[in-house]
């Protein structure tokens, strides 16, 4: 493998930066993310909003490596697949956020984008 293939396509290392930045926001600035977390979790939405932000961070940098992509790409497809009642509850709660509801309702279709992208970009 040369080192031109080993190097992460432009669109990869956005993903990557957008993964691992929204993964350190959760751990430096947890309160925000822990009012989207839905109740009726076995554990406190601080754990899951650490949980989450830890899968963003290693998922983001796992994408940066041919060798750790394929792992990436399915554990950040889960993740996402898992935050996804979150984002709907907070859809749901507009008054606790301080975007239009408009705007959180809109969000939702993005996410199977954001799916389809995390897919391409863990390809090896």
């Amino acid at each position: 493998m040369t080192t031109e293939s080993r190097r992460p396509a432009p669109g990869v290392l956005v993903l990557a930066a957008l993964f691992v930045g929204a993964g350190v926001l959760h751990v430096v600035r947890p309160e925000p993310f822990d009012r989207i977390v839905p109740p009726g979790l076995p554990f406190s939405a601080r754990t899951a909003t650490l949980l989450s932000g830890a899968a963003e961070v290693a998922g983001g940098l796992g994408l940066l490596h041919p060798a750790t992509r394929p792992a990436a790409r399915w554990g950040l497809l889960a993740l996402l697949v898992a935050v996804f009642p979150a984002n709907v509850h907070m859809a749901q709660h507009p008054e606790r956020f301080p975007l239009p509801g408009w705007a959180l309702w809109a969000r939702l279709p993005l996410q199977p984008l954001l799916m389809w992208a995390v897919w391409r970009a863990g390809r090896r």
